[in-house]
C-alpha cells in the first residue's frame, strides 16, 4: 500500500471518529488528554509557590513578589499560545491542502516570531521592570524580590516562546505524544530544581527566589530543546524544516496574526485582569494581594480541566457543522456543557472541603492563611457560571463566533471584574472576592442571550448547509 494510500486511510479514519462516535464517548476520550496535559501546565505555576512560600522570613514576601510578576509571564504564554494558535491553523490548511513549501515558510517564520517574542520581553527585562513592578507595591523588599524573580524570567525568555513554538509545530503535524513528553519532562525539572536552587541543596549555593526563577526557565528550555529536536527529527519528512526558511515572508506573517491575534487577546485578557486586580487589593493590604495571587494558582487545576474539555468540544461541534449534521452538533454542545459543569462542580466541592488543608500547604502568616480561605469559600460559589461560560466560549468558537466568545470573555475578566472589585474594595472590603462570581454571573447573562441568536441564526439552520460568519 502506498504512503498516499495510508495517509488517506488514516484521514478518513479520523473523519469517521469525529463524525460517527458517540458524541458522549468522543468527549471524553479527546478531552482527557486534553485535561492532563493543561494541568501540567498548572504544575508550573504551583510548584514555585509553594517551595517559595518555605523560605525562612520571607515566605509572604516572596509570594508576594511572585504574584506582581506572574501578569507579565502570563502575558508570554498568551502571545506564544496565540501566535501558536494562528501558525498551527494555517500550517494544517497548507500540509492539507498538499503545499509543502509554503509549510516550511510557515514553520521558518514561526521560529522567526518566537524569536522576536524573547527580544520584545528581553528588552522589556533590561529597561521596564523596575517601572512595572513599581505601579504595584511601593514595599522595598516585596519590590526587589519581585524584579529579581521578573527580570531573570524575562531575560530568559527564549525558553519559553520557542518551547511554545515548537509545540504548535508538532501539534499541527499530529505528534502530540512528543509534545507531551516535552512538556512533562520540562514540569519534572523544574520540580526537582526548585528545592534544590532555592534552598541550596547538592552543594549549591542558597538563591532563594532567584533559584525559583531559575528553575523555572531551566525546565523551559529543557522543554524547548526536546521540542526542537523532535521537530527537526519527524517534521521533516511532512515538510522542509531547514532553517534557510526562517527569512521573514510579510504574508505568512500577516496570515499567521489574522488567527491568532483574536486568541492572544483572549488569553491576554487573563494577565490584564490579574494586574489590575493587584492594583486594586493593594489598597486593601498586601496580604490580600498574597492571598489572591495563591487562590489563583490553586483554582487553576480547575479551571484548566474545564479548559481541557473546552479545547475537545471546540474541534468536534466545529466538524460536525462542517458536516451539516444538526444532531449531532446540538448533542456536542449539550453534553459539552453538561461535561464542563460537572468538572466545575466537583472543583467547587472539593476547593470548599479541602480549603484549609490545600492553604495550610503553603507557609504564610494567619492573615494570608484567612484571606485565602475566605476567597475559596466565595469565589467558588460562582463556579456554575464559570463553567457555562468557558463552554459557551467554545461553542461560540467553533460556529464562528469569535467576537461573541471574546465579549464573554471581556465580561468575565475586565468589564465586571475590575469594576466591581473597584467598588467592592470602597464599600464592602470583606466582601472583595464577590467581584468574580458576580462578573462571571453577568457574563453568564450576556452568554445565555447571544446562545439564543446564535442557535437561530447558525444551529438551526444548519440543515442548509451555510455556514453563519460575523
Amino acid at each position: 500500500m502506498s504512503k498516499n494510500s495510508v495517509n488517506k486511510d488514516n484521514n478518513e479514519q479520523q473523519l469517521n471518529k469525529m463524525g460517527t462516535q458517540p458524541v458522549k464517548k468522543l468527549l471524553i476520550t479527546m478531552g482527557l488528554p486534553m485535561i492532563i496535559s493543561m494541568a501540567v501546565q498548572a504544575v508550573y505555576n504551583i510548584v514555585d509557590s509553594y517551595f517559595v512560600s518555605q523560605m525562612e522570613g520571607l515566605g509572604d514576601a516572596a509570594m508576594n513578589a511572585m504574584t506582581l510578576a506572574f501578569p507579565v509571564q502570563m502575558l508570554m504564554v498568551a502571545i506564544g499560545v496565540g501566535t501558536g494558535v494562528g501558525l498551527n491553523s494555517l500550517l494544517s490548511k497548507s500540509l492539507g491542502e498538499g503545499n509543502k513549501e509554503k509549510a516550511a515558510k510557515i514553520s521558518g517564520n514561526s521560529i522567526f516570531l518566537g524569536i522576536c517574542t524573547f527580544v520584545v520581553f528581553l528588552i522589556f527585562g533590561f529597561v521596564g521592570v523596575n517601572f512595572y513592578i513599581s505601579t504595584q507595591t511601593k514595599d522595598p523588599l516585596i519590590s526587589d524580590l519581585a524584579c529579581t524573580y521578573l527580570r531573570i524570567c524575562t531575560c530568559l525568555s527564549l525558553g519559553v516562546t520557542m518551547y511554545m513554538t515548537f509545540e504548535k509545530l508538532l501539534q499541527a503535524t499530529g505528534k502530540t505524544m512528543q509534545a507531551t513528553i516535552a512538556q512533562l519532562v520540562g514540569a519534572v525539572v523544574n520540580i526537582i530544581l526548585d528545592p534544590i536552587m532555592i534552598f541550596g541543596w547538592c552543594g549549591l549555593p542558597e538563591m532563594g527566589i532567584s533559584g525559583a526563577a531559575y528553575a523555572t526557565v531551566i525546565g523551559q528550555f529543557v522543554s524547548f530543546i526536546m521540542d526542537a529536536v523532535f521537530h527537526f527529527k519527524y517534521n521533516k519528512a511532512e515538510f522542509s524544516t531547514s532553517l534557510k526558511y526562517i527569512k521573514p515572508v510579510g504574508q505568512i506573517i500577516k496570515q499567521i496574526y489574522m488567527v491568532g491575534v483574536p486568541a492572544i487577546l483572549m488569553q491576554a485578557l487573563m494577565s490584564f485582569m490579574t494586574y489590575g486586580v493587584n492594583i486594586i487589593f493593594a489598597a486593601v493590604s498586601t496580604e490580600a494581594v498574597t492571598a489572591y495571587g495563591v487562590y489563583y494558582k490553586i483554582q487553576q487545576f480547575v479551571f484548566f480541566a474545564a479548559f481541557g474539555m473546552n479545547n475537545a468540544m471546540i474541534p468536534i461541534i466545529a466538524f460536525n457543522y462542517g458536516m451539516g449534521d444538526k444532531r449531532r452538533v446540538k448533542d456536542s454542545i449539550k453534553y459539552g456543557m453538561i461535561d464542563t459543569l460537572v468538572i466545575m462542580f466537583i472543583g467547587a466541592v472539593g476547593l470548599q472541603v479541602f480549603a484549609e488543608p490545600l492553604i495550610g500547604i503553603f507557609s504564610m502568616s494567619e492573615a494570608t492563611n484567612t484571606l485565602c480561605i475566605r476567597a475559596i469559600r466565595i469565589i467558588t460559589l460562582g463556579y456554575l457560571f464559570v463553567g457555562a461560560n468557558i463552554a459557551y466560549q467554545g461553542i461560540f468558537q467553533a460556529l464562528g463566533y469569535g467576537v461573541h466568545s471574546l465579549i464573554v470573555s471581556a465580561i468575565r475578566l475586565l468589564i465586571g471584574a475590575l469594576p466591581i472589585a473597584w467598588i467592592l474594595v470602597r464599600v464592602a472590603q470583606d466582601w472583595i472576592w464577590a467581584a468574580f462570581p458576580i462578573a462571571e454571573a453577568i457574563a453568564f447573562v450576556a452568554a445565555v442571550f447571544m446562545m439564543r441568536s446564535v442557535n437561530r441564526r447558525t444551529v438551526n439552520k444548519i440543515s442548509a448547509n451555510q455556514p453563519s460568519a460575523e
